[in-house]
């Protein structure tokens, strides 16, 4: 460690010695301090006392963040839905008839397929899911939409002023799951694969 008086010029050790001199005269408590230096320098130690330089305080280590899983791809984040619309293609139909142009279809051709789809997909509703009305009250009924109701489940339109409790005409009950029995994904299956090519064989 060096001198660090070194870099101090001849006029600077002067003024410094200068007040060390008379601070020892009146300081006792500067005398104290200053004796531990003086003998250091008779000893010829001087080079192993601290300089006075501020030591940087050590910095602490750095937190490694925890390692987050490794985003799904969409595939896989929305696997249900993507098998739900399988089952309903499965079962109804449903893509094949949503993505065929009925405008070359008569009505009643159209009806027949909407038959098929809605048996297909209602056995599927009924079989996964259980579904009730939200209003009990039957469609046409005058109800009562009392203060602090469910935005999520009553929707209030026509003539929306003022403040709750409303009167007006049930137009429709809505519809609540109650209860959900879907069956797992298995991550071995290709959810995008809504309905296999089917190839007859001669």
């Amino acid at each position: 460690m060096t001198d660090p008086s070194a870099s101090l010029s001849f006029f600077a050790r002067f003024w410094l010695a200068w007040l060390c001199f008379w601070r020892c005269l009146v300081s006792g408590d500067f005398a104290r301090a200053v004796l531990p230096a003086s003998r250091a320098y008779d000893e010829g130690q001087l080079n192993l006392l601290p300089s006075g330089e501020a030591t940087p305080a050590a910095t602490p280590p750095a937190v490694k963040p925890p390692e987050l899983p490794p985003a799904l791809p969409p595939e896989r984040e929305h696997a249900s839905a993507l098998t739900l619309l399988a089952m309903l293609q499965r079962e109804g139909r449903l893509v094949d008839f949503l993505q065929e142009n009925v405008a070359a279809y008569s009505d009643a051709e159209v009806g027949a397929a909407c038959r098929t789809v809605h048996e297909g997909c209602r056995k599927v509703l009924g079989q996964y899911f259980t579904v009730k009305p939200v209003l009990p009250e039957s469609e046409g009924a005058s109800v009562t939409v009392p203060a602090g109701f469910d935005a999520q489940r009553i929707r209030l339109t026509g003539n929306v002023t003022g403040t709750p409790p409303h009167h007006g005409t049930l137009r429709h009950h809505g519809w609540v799951m109650t209860e959900v029995k879907f069956p797992a994904v298995s991550t071995a299956m290709d959810p995008r694969v809504l309905a296999p090519a089917e190839v007859e064989l001669a």
